[in-house]
């Protein structure tokens, strides 16, 4: 494709990439996917894969899957990671950043908004009966998700098993996640090279369109090439961009301090929690709430309520545990100004991390395009993460229908279990309507949370709910 210009005013014509696709271009489009980004990750990449494969045809269904794939292998939000990723194939670093930071900017917005709500009036009857019916759709529509990505990704008994014992390691061993996903990898690592057919479950790498279908093309631009100089200036720049906070809080107020505790422990969950969003929240509910005790286990799913409503990756729940934690432990500052800096605080250490993933390691991956063994690497990843998340859904069902659980010990088992004679009958019968309502009648995502957070508001002002 040949090379265009534009014009801008008296300014000398720029070049346009070889797509022919301007910046400003770019930006309408990902305003446009960052202002549909609702429904979870899933939702999320669905919107991206009609916009950029389908109606723009920016990008083959190849390379977007190639791309997804390396992005659900990433610690982080896979949905944010993959806009980061295409931005940055189309336009650079600049198109990354655009891309990434769009897709992320409307939910820092009204996450931030709904937690102040939450901080002032959380305790208010009508709020709280508000949250209590949203807990319940928020429960069908993680149930929903364990379905949804295990038919999509569970296609054999191989891959089901190891999604079975991905459960099994999470939920009753109490199994470190990071150790899950790296046994998981490897034994689809070692099928691909022994070619077992349980691991290639197509389109993974392969080429499902006639080469030049897509404005991008399908040969690899300079700036996706790997050069070890460039690697070593991104990791440079990325990593005193997203450690440098951490490190001055640390000296500044010491190890203790809230907003350290908020820098460190958000930092580390860029690190090692993998598998996207629903695998993410698994871990950091556990810590925050039983570990650190930043929240209860329903203000969690309060927080997880707030997400599913708002655009922008389900993560961003992220910023309501650091608004919380830092608004009840304000030291000198006014509660909402150190919950609002908590929260920025839990966001940056949170995103920027993703970045680097991606600037620094896409090259690295655009050259393994079709490689068998990293895709049956990915797939097995996959299964293993819709363990994790179905014990993500067991986990918040407990803590959403039962008011009390006990911890059980006995041997290598470690695990929560739910005080039967607790049970919140109101919880039970919103949660079934919300799942009924979703797995039968194919009622969507919003219009399920709507209706039951009306219902929890005419509880409340009937009586039926304190």
């Amino acid at each position: 494709m040949s090379e265009t210009v534009q014009t801008t005013g008296r300014s000398s014509p720029q070049p346009l990439p070889s797509h022919g696709v301007s910046l400003g271009e770019a930006l309408r489009v990902w305003l446009r996917v960052a202002a549909l980004s609702f429904g979870g990750p899933a939702g999320q990449i669905a919107v991206m894969h009609r916009i950029l494969v389908e109606e723009k045809r920016w990008i083959s269904e190849s390379r977007f899957l190639h791309a997804l794939n390396y992005c659900m292998l990433l610690p982080g939000p896979e949905a944010q990671q993959l806009a980061t990723y295409v931005g940055w194939l189309m336009h650079r670093t600049r198109g990354g950043l655009m891309a990434g930071g769009l897709f992320i900017l409307p939910g820092i917005i009204a996450i931030m908004t709904l937690s102040w709500i939450y901080a002032l009036y959380g305790k208010v009857g009508f709020v709280a009966a508000l949250f209590f019916g949203l807990k319940a759709a928020v429960l069908a529509i993680v149930l929903e998700a364990v379905v949804r990505i295990g038919k999509r990704a569970l296609k054999n008994r191989v891959l089901i098993g190891i999604a079975a014992a991905a459960f099994v390691a999470i939920f009753f061993l109490d199994a470190p996640f990071p150790l899950i996903i790296l046994a998981a990898g490897l034994i689809g690592f070692l099928g691909g090279r022994a070619n077992r057919a349980e691991f290639q479950l197509g389109g993974h790498g392969s080429q499902s369109e006639a080469e030049g279908d897509n404005l991008l093309g399908e040969n690899l631009p300079d700036h996706a090439r790997p050069y070890t100089g460039r690697s070593l200036r991104i990791a440079a720049v990325w990593l005193t961009l997203w450690l440098m906070p951490v490190a001055t809080l640390l000296l500044l107020l010491g190890g203790t301090d809230v907003f350290s505790q908020i820098a460190i422990f958000f930092s580390k969950m860029a690190m090692v929690t993998f598998g996207g969003a629903y695998a993410v929240l698994a871990y950091v509910a556990q810590q925050a709430v039983e570990t650190y005790g930043w929240l209860q286990p329903g203000e969690m799913l309060d927080g997880l309520g707030m997400a599913e409503t708002t655009p922008g990756p389900l993560i961003m729940v992220l910023q309501f545990v650091g608004f919380m934690a830092a608004f009840r432990d304000a030291g000198a500052l006014h509660p909402l100004l150190a919950g609002t800096l908590g929260g920025l605080l839990a966001t940056w250490v949170t995103f920027a991390p993703c970045f680097l993933w991606i600037f620094l390691g896409a090259p690295y991956i655009e050259v393994l395009r079709g490689n068998r063994s990293l895709s049956s690497a990915l797939t097995a990843i996959t299964a293993a993460v819709v363990g994790v998340i179905l014990n993500l859904a067991i986990w918040f069902g407990i803590h959403t229908i039962f008011r009390d659980v006990r911890p059980i010990e006995w041997g290598i088992l470690n695990f929560d279990a739910p005080v039967w004679g607790s049970v919140n009958l109101w919880a039970l019968l919103l949660s079934a309507a919300a799942i009924v309502a979703m797995f039968r009648l194919h009622v969507g995502m919003l219009p399920t949370l709507a209706a039951t957070s009306a219902a929890g508001i005419a509880l409340y002002a009937a009586g039926a709910i304190a």
